[in-house]
């Protein structure tokens, strides 16, 4: 803690080898005076103290035999204070912002990128601007080519936003938030322009262009990196009004936390927008969906989310990619290749020891737009059967109706040692059936190949070809 002390008068103390104080209590010997052996006299009560000697100019002149004070230098410009008690009271440090002598913080007493920049603003950045600027960014990495990212990859772009600030939340498999707050201070930069390093950089390093939400919180830059163009940054300014633009045309479900069996109820009432959701009481929103869902969706039809960008590296994953020879739209066939990846990730994730908590399906369209959903798992499996009854579930619940497919993929998430995997012990002899079989078929394409043994329906079509990454 910081102290100032001040006499009587509001002159600083003065500490050992400074100058004699101009300014001598009525009664106490000066210097001057001592060598005189005499001391000022104090004024008597209700007499005005003598003004002394006045200059041509009208000023008080010095009192004779006492020297000019010069200036008090400021609290920030001496040293330390010696107390009258002991020790030492360290002067309070003045704090510029900006101007020409203001520091960098990327140098000196400046801080880190991950401190908040303490230290005051960086060389060049109004305060103002600082003030207003997003700090969250959200980054859809892709490929040209529309391939998905391998694992490597992936990594290799979080290593690249580390760079920039350390929270780094990765959001497998193409997407990172990364929360640009200190940064924006340490490298006297907005956040578009950082948004623009990270896409040179992804480019020269990785041959990954992305598309980029810069807003002030992660639902918010989410959606925005949504409807960014590839090698574009969409900006949701940090002001009310502008979120309330942004937000104002969405469907319901376009909001977190608000799925389909919600926005369907929501409709009903005629909340289809988050406008007309936003315009509705949060007591009214309660008795709809509930009253803590209620609170939280009018906080995110208004733009707030208090939910934090949480660093932390991006968590193993085995994925496979089915590309199609044409864009299809036959609805058996994109259930075929999902029946391909699920035995190939199932067989893959037994051979390591493995199990996955969550499967994440993308599916890339003719017009390159990417729909990627992620289902929880029940349970930690391994068990090919139920990663492709979690995998129909998930393609049947994006409702797509003659839509030209490109490629889908399918990525196991969560992986952890099949051994800690807890099972729920079923009495169906379907089910035990099932998995002696899936044993049984390992063995047999561990010696003959991964083409040995095949469910029937795959093996009446060739089916499209595969790509797989770890």
């Amino acid at each position: 803690m910081t102290y100032q002390v001040r006499a009587a008068a509001g002159v600083p103390l003065r500490g050992a080898g400074s100058p004699p104080c101009p300014f001598p209590k009525p009664g106490v010997a000066t210097p001057a005076a001592a060598g005189a052996g005499r001391s000022a006299p104090a004024p008597s009560r209700g007499s005005a103290p003598d003004p002394g000697p006045q200059t041509p100019d009208g000023l008080n002149a010095p009192a004779a035999g006492l020297q000019a004070c010069p200036d008090v230098p400021e609290p920030h410009e001496r040293g330390p204070e010696v107390h009258p008690g002991g020790g030492t009271i360290q002067p309070r440090r003045r704090l510029r912002r900006g101007g020409p002598g203001a520091e960098p913080l990327g140098g000196g007493r400046g801080g880190a990128p991950g401190n908040g920049g303490r230290a005051g603003w960086g060389r060049g950045t109004p305060s103002t601007t600082l003030r207003t600027t997003p700090t969250v960014l959200c980054f859809a990495f892709r490929r040209p080519d529309g391939a998905p990212l391998d694992a490597g990859t992936y990594t290799g772009l979080l290593t690249l936003l580390g760079d920039l600030t350390p929270t780094v939340q990765a959001l497998p498999p193409e997407t990172a938030l990364a929360d640009v707050r200190g940064a924006l201070r340490y490298f006297t930069r907005d956040a578009v322009q950082l948004a623009a390093v990270v896409r040179v950089r992804a480019l020269a390093l990785y041959g990954v262009d992305c598309a980029i939400g810069a807003a002030p919180n992660p639902m918010l830059a989410r959606m925005a990196a949504r409807e960014a163009r590839p090698g574009r940054t969409l900006v949701v300014p940090d002001d009310p009004a502008a979120v309330r633009a942004f937000l104002a045309a969405k469907p319901a479900g376009a909001l977190d936390g608000v799925g389909t069996a919600t926005a369907r109820t929501l409709g009903a009432y005629g909340l289809g927008t988050v406008g007309r959701i936003a315009a509705v009481p949060p007591a009214a929103l309660q008795r709809i969906v509930g009253v803590r869902a209620g609170r939280e969706l009018y906080e995110r039809a208004h733009g707030i989310d208090r939910t934090p960008v949480v660093p932390g590296a991006a968590a193993r994953s085995l994925a496979a990619e089915r590309p199609f020879g044409r864009d299809e739209i036959d609805p058996d066939r994109h259930r075929r290749a999902l029946l391909s990846l699920t035995e190939e990730l199932g067989a893959r994730l037994r051979a390591q020891g493995l199990a996955c908590r969550s499967l994440a399906l993308t599916v890339r369209c003719a017009d390159r737009t990417t729909l990627t959903r992620t289902r929880v798992l029940a349970e930690p499996t391994a068990h090919s059967a139920a990663l492709t009854r979690t995998a129909y579930a998930v393609y049947e619940g994006l409702g797509l109706q003659r839509a030209r497919v490109r490629a889908v993929a399918l990525r196991a998430e969560g992986l952890l040692p099949a051994e800690r995997a807890a099972r729920q012990l079923s009495f169906d002899p379907d089910d035990e059936k099932t998995r002696r079989i899936e044993a049984v078929a390992d063995r047999v394409r561990a010696k003959f190949g991964p083409t040995a043994v095949l469910p029937g329906s795959l093996a009446r079509s060739p089916g499209p070809a595969g790509r797989t990454a770890a």
